[in-house]
């Protein structure tokens, strides 16, 4: 079927560019995977079960509060200012035009600079871009799983 084929196709394409989206900050990775597990759901309602949708659903939102929520309870716990927070968004927009090293040292960087433009002492500011960087591979290490394990439910179900 025609039809058929067209979902296959979406759900395949969103499920890696959710896995992009978890690199690249202006796209939402987990959820445009989670978007792909719909997309086989549409193609054939054998092929991912509802309860796979609901738990896939909870992980998702789950994931949204976390990769919200983490970063800024880590690095307010070795008392970063906006000013790390500002330079590790920054220094992560800058480092995507340095990948892959950009994307991973950039937010590191810019909180390190930020806290130094707020007149850190240079330990404080290294403490701060250190969980800053901590935060980051953390949520992105965990969203990255979300989206291989979406990107895998597909596969099998194709298999």
């Amino acid at each position: 079927n025609g039809m058929e084929d067209v979902w296959l196709i979406l759900a395949l394409v969103s499920a890696l560019v959710g896995i992009v989206g978890v690199i690249v900050p202006l796209l939402p990775g987990p959820p445009i995977s989670y978007m792909a597990l719909w997309m086989m759901w549409l193609r054939d309602h054998s092929c991912v079960s509802p309860v796979t949708l609901w738990v896939a659903g909870i992980l998702m939102l789950l994931l949204a509060v976390v990769d919200y929520v983490a970063p800024i309870w880590l690095t307010k716990k070795v008392g970063c200012s906006k000013f790390s927070t500002f330079g590790a968004t920054a220094g992560l927009v800058v480092g995507l035009f340095f990948a892959p090293w950009g994307i991973i040292l950039g937010p590191f960087v810019g909180a390190f600079i930020g806290e130094l433009i707020n007149r850190a002492t240079l330990r404080h500011a290294l403490k701060v871009a250190s969980m800053s960087f901590l935060s980051f591979l953390l949520t992105t290490t965990v969203k990255m799983f979300y989206c291989i394990a979406c990107l895998i439910v597909i596969i099998v179900a194709l298999l």
